[in-house]
């Protein structure tokens, strides 16, 4: 395995031996009409020492009191599985963590390190943070290192474009692929063990059967049987969400999956609220704003919205910016016939809220519009991006099959675009019914104030770039203005008509399966202007965080 890793990833032996932490740059600076060098010092170091204060540090904690004997001898074991799900999503991301650190003295640097898994900045466009590292490879260390899309694409690999694989290619350069559970077989079966143990404790029926089908997927690469299993858990208390998930690592064809983890403790009074929102969206996918070929599709409605406290992290999820709520499973077909589980984590959207919202809107938010800025609209803006993910269309209208297969490595941003838009949707929707309260103007607001907010992550990631495209596409339609006082102020009925536009473009180009149209969207919209940086700077320097680091585990629960 390890020949493998050395042959995927970009770093090579000579920058990491050097082993250098700080670049020094020469400049000359005239004194007294003489020209002195000057050496600029440690400039990574400072750099580091500027980017790390943007997380916040967070302990992810709950009320363990309403769980049983059982369920808390089951939740250490679930953690034990997530952290080996960590340990595989390293060797993913970047193999040589263990030689990487060991050549990193400064304390900053080597957490930083950690936040990012690997030495690249995530919330910055992957900056490199390490002297000696080259630009990120697009395809992680999925495919070898200095390979090409075309050669990808033209090769006779039957699993090409995998979900579960990675390709090498062996010394006389032949492509091959190698299957996840034969090579990451050994710690596989160390998860797969574990969660059999506890699916012995375990006393809810469905999370029994859903412990033991994942312990089995996960050891051959089947999943299906686990998907549907894990949709069907309706009482239980604990859930795991585990697996090689999602594949937003895969820069290169948006195919390969990252292995993750949450631990989550379901919150039961809320999850009793939400349940009446699924059973609408047949009615909603009728309403959307686009010609009826475009929403021939009727969303699944078997399955449920449910509020969770999520107690650990681990992998995909927990690097640079922390998922906050999900939508799963991700297949297609499964979508179809069944629907999925939207997955609200409330504390931890509790804590982006209180500690990094708020404080945005009070900087860049209009005086007059801050009023309007509420957690419960910031609670039902993401809930209901995880729902329309359900909606609009799965398979493209032309014979170019499932979407996500047409647009490859174009379609998580865009699929990430149309549900923060649809979501906004619903929302509308749901007020003008009375099946949602509050006022529009609360969820408008908050929802500009969210596009601040997650537009920090950089457009190198999918969710940065599907907010600055409704940014810029916002503000060219006059959805909100941009005062003299250097505040954003929304016009809500322009918010109302950019959103329908939004989401008709958007829908659209999925369902033409266009590519090349994508691309350009992408190209065009997705970027940061410099008046935005500028603002967003301004958030810097008044040291308002970006994301939040979680401090996570049995003895932060305090089980130990």
């Amino acid at each position: 395995m390890k020949k493998i890793y050395k042959t995927n990833i970009l770093l090579s032996a000579i920058a990491l031996s050097a082993g250098l932490l700080s670049a020094c740059t020469e400049t000359t600076k005239p004194t007294n009409g003489k020209t002195t060098s000057v050496v600029q010092k440690d400039t990574l170091l400072n750099y580091v020492a500027q980017r790390l204060p943007i997380y916040e540090r967070v302990k992810l904690t709950t009320n363990l009191n309403d769980l049983s004997i059982n369920d808390r001898k089951v939740l250490p074991l679930l953690i034990q599985a997530a952290e080996i799900m960590d340990q595989l999503y390293w060797k993913q991301a970047y193999p040589q963590k263990d030689s990487l650190l060991a050549t990193i003295k400064d304390e900053k640097t080597r957490d930083f390190v950690n936040i990012n898994y690997g030495p690249w900045d995530r919330l910055n466009n992957d900056k490199p943070f390490v002297a000696g590292v080259g630009a990120k490879p697009e395809g992680a260390s999925f495919y070898p290192y200095g390979i090409t899309k075309e050669e990808i694409e033209k090769s006779t690999l039957a699993d090409k474009f995998g979900a579960y694989s990675v390709v090498q290619k062996d010394s006389t350069g032949k492509l091959t692929t190698v299957p996840y559970h034969v090579l990451f077989a050994y710690e596989l079966q160390k998860v797969s063990s574990l969660l059999k143990q506890a699916a012995l404790i375990a006393e809810d029926a469905g999370l029994k059967k859903y412990l033991n089908l994942r312990a089995d997927a996960l050891v051959s690469d089947n999943f299906t049987a686990s998907d549907y299993a894990w949709l069907d858990m309706k009482t239980n208390g604990l859930d795991l969400i585990i697996g090689p998930i999602e594949n937003y690592e895969d820069k290169l064809f948006n195919a390969r999956t990252s292995y993750e983890a949450y631990v989550l403790i379901k919150d039961k009074e809320w999850s009793k609220r939400l349940a009446k929102y699924v059973k609408l969206l047949p009615e909603l996918q009728k309403n959307l704003p686009v010609p009826a070929k475009y929403k021939k599709e009727t969303p699944g409605t078997d399955s449920e919205l449910n509020a969770y406290d999520v107690v650990y992290y681990a992998g995909d999820c927990n690097a640079g910016s922390k998922t906050i709520a999900v939508n799963l499973p991700n297949d297609e077909k499964i979508q179809q016939e069944k629907g999925t589980r939207r997955s609200q984590l409330k504390n931890a959207m509790q804590a982006k809220f209180d500690k990094i919202l708020v404080p945005i809107s009070k900087e860049l938010i209009d005086a007059e519009q801050q009023k309007y800025i509420k957690f419960d609209a910031f609670f039902a803006n993401v809930m209901f991006h995880e729902v329309a993910h359900g909606l609009g269309i799965k398979k493209t209208i032309n014979g170019k099959g499932y979407v996500r297969a047409a647009l490859k490595e174009q379609y998580s941003w865009l699929e990430e675009g149309k549900a923060d838009v649809l979501g906004l949707y619903m929302v509308t929707g749901l007020l003008k019914k009375g099946e949602l309260q509050g006022d529009v103007k609360d969820y408008y607001t908050t929802f500009m104030a969210g596009i601040l907010r997650s537009v920090r992550f950089g457009v190198s990631e999918a969710h940065g770039k599907a907010n600055m495209q409704c940014f810029n596409y916002f503000k060219e339609k006059g959805a909100f203005e941009r005062t003299i006082k250097g505040t954003y102020k929304v016009n809500f009925d322009k918010f109302a008509v950019a959103m329908n536009e939004l989401s008709a473009f958007i829908i659209t180009l999925q369902g033409n399966g266009d590519k090349v149209a994508v691309e350009k969207a992408q190209k065009s919209m997705a970027m940061i202007a410099p008046e935005l940086q500028s603002d967003l700077d301004r958030l810097t320097r008044k040291n308002i965080p970006v994301d939040v680091v979680f401090e996570q585990g049995v003895d932060v629960l305090g089980m130990k």
